[in-house]
């Protein structure tokens, strides 16, 4: 089976950014890491192609990708994986090209489970995800952030990491208001359980959510999903935002900010809401 398909993802995409360091404003060209899904399909002798999962990646390796979850999930043996190509279907759309492989295998899979999600992403097609985000997203009102405060949040947000100053190895999410004031931060070996607990609590106290995020890494999309569909505005990270992070939080109307540090932030979307 040989492709016809020209587009191939790569590991990075450009975008338009606004830097601030110590007080200055510089717009111009970065460049963000690739996220997108991948929809692993297996077929064997007697077994027509099924889908078995959809994970979120960086495009590249997608063959060894498919062909390791396949045997770390207990579906097969590397003995039995016989080859690995990307889907050639043409009822495919545009955005699903090189985002579907299909691993051959010399004998039956030995379970075959429940096409799933390996994460957040809903599809293998980053657009329908992004729509269905933003289709459960409540209305929520922009906020604008004051630089100076902005760019202390990180710092702030440390001061509440007890695990992580005995460990080394927890992240961090915090709920904050738009003057700084620190509402609730939670520590998480998964940085998405840490934005799940955050934003719980405020579930179990019945009460309002703040409009800012701090996490204490990078930006994923699944992230960003969450902020999204509970309210959150502004998201302000140590980290950088992936390219779909970064898709929907400027669909979503979200300041968003990486490379938070004392006299240095990257925005990525929303700038003209931060006040310098």
């Amino acid at each position: 089976m040989s492709s016809t398909k020209s587009r191939r993802p790569g590991p990075s995409v450009r975008t338009r950014v606004a830097e601030f360091r110590d007080g200055a404003r510089l717009d111009h060209e970065d460049r963000v890491a690739t996220e997108e899904p991948l929809e692993i399909r297996v077929t064997a002798p007697g077994l027509p192609p099924q889908r078995v999962a959809v994970t979120m990646r960086t495009p590249g390796h997608d063959f060894e990708l498919a062909a390791g979850w396949l045997v770390h999930e207990g579906v097969t043996t590397p003995g039995d994986v016989r080859a690995v190509r990307y889907c050639t279907d043409t009822d495919l759309g545009p955005l699903e090209e090189f985002n579907v492989v299909t691993v051959e295998l010399a004998a039956p899979p030995s379970s075959l489970p429940t096409a799933r999600l390996v994460n957040s992403a809903c599809g293998v097609c980053g657009t329908d995800t992004v729509r269905d985000v933003l289709a459960a997203a409540p209305s929520t009102a922009p906020v604008r952030l004051d630089l100076a405060m902005l760019l202390d949040l990180p710092d702030r947000l440390r001061e509440h990491q007890p695990g992580f100053g005995r460990t080394g190895g927890l992240h961090a999410a915090g709920l904050f208001d738009v003057d700084a004031t620190v509402v609730v931060v939670r520590e998480d070996v998964g940085r998405h359980n840490a934005v799940d607990k955050v934003v719980g609590s405020r579930i179990l106290a019945a009460s309002p959510l703040p409009p800012v995020l701090v996490l204490s890494g990078r930006i994923g999309f699944e992230l960003v999903q969450k902020a999204v569909v509970s309210g959150v505005s502004a998201i302000v990270a140590v980290g950088a935002p992936t390219s779909l992070a970064l898709s929907l939080a400027q669909d979503a109307g979200l300041i968003l900010a990486g490379f938070t540090r004392a006299q240095r932030c990257v925005v990525y979307a929303g700038a003209d809401r931060v006040a310098n």
